[in-house]
């Protein structure tokens, strides 16, 4: 016979399971590809670094991104309607932190690193990423405190073989 264990409680405040501090920390346990998502247009060029990055379907193919609706790079993305999901090298690291926020360099002054092309949006492609989704926004919707963004893939650039980089524990890792 199949048991439910208890839903364990968190060490911060002795609540079940639904602990935002728990949550956090079992997610944080899961190891996710790291990407920069990046968009330019009318509302101008900007990037951020996301985990939240999963196929919807590949027929039409399709990505799904989720974003805090308070980052600038939201906006952007949503006013442009376009967008490209860059997936990135183990190399990569120091590309990560920039567009997370974690360096001197913001705005478009984050492009200054890295090599950038462009496919058919007209979104930033990284030369050197893995694989680049080059995607136009098909849906959009607030869920709490995120942007839960649906773009359908136009074009995608396939990079060269390498290892990748991941976030698990908090860290970067090479996978």
């Amino acid at each position: 016979m199949l048991k439910t264990p208890a839903p364990p409680s968190s060490a911060a405040s002795g609540a079940l399971g639904r602990d935002s501090v728990l949550f956090r920390e079992g997610m944080s346990r899961v190891a996710a590809a790291v990407h920069v998502v990046t968009t330019d247009g009318s509302a101008g060029i900007a990037g951020f670094t996301a985990t939240a990055v999963t196929p919807v379907t590949d027929d039409p193919a399709s990505l799904l991104v989720c974003v805090n609706t308070a980052a600038r790079s939201a906006q952007a993305l949503l006013a442009n309607g376009v967008f490209c999901v860059n997936t990135l090298t183990a190399d990569d690291q120091d590309l990560a932190n920039i567009f997370a926020g974690r360096t001197e360099l913001h705005g478009p002054d984050r492009f200054l690193k890295g090599e950038w092309g462009k496919l058919i949006t007209g979104a930033p492609a990284l030369t050197t990423s893995l694989v680049s989704f080059d995607c136009r926004l098909t849906d959009a919707r607030v869920v709490a405190t995120h942007h839960v963004i649906i773009g359908e893939i136009v074009n995608i650039r396939l990079g060269e073989r390498k290892p990748a980089l991941v976030y698990q524990g908090r860290l970067y890792h090479e996978l």
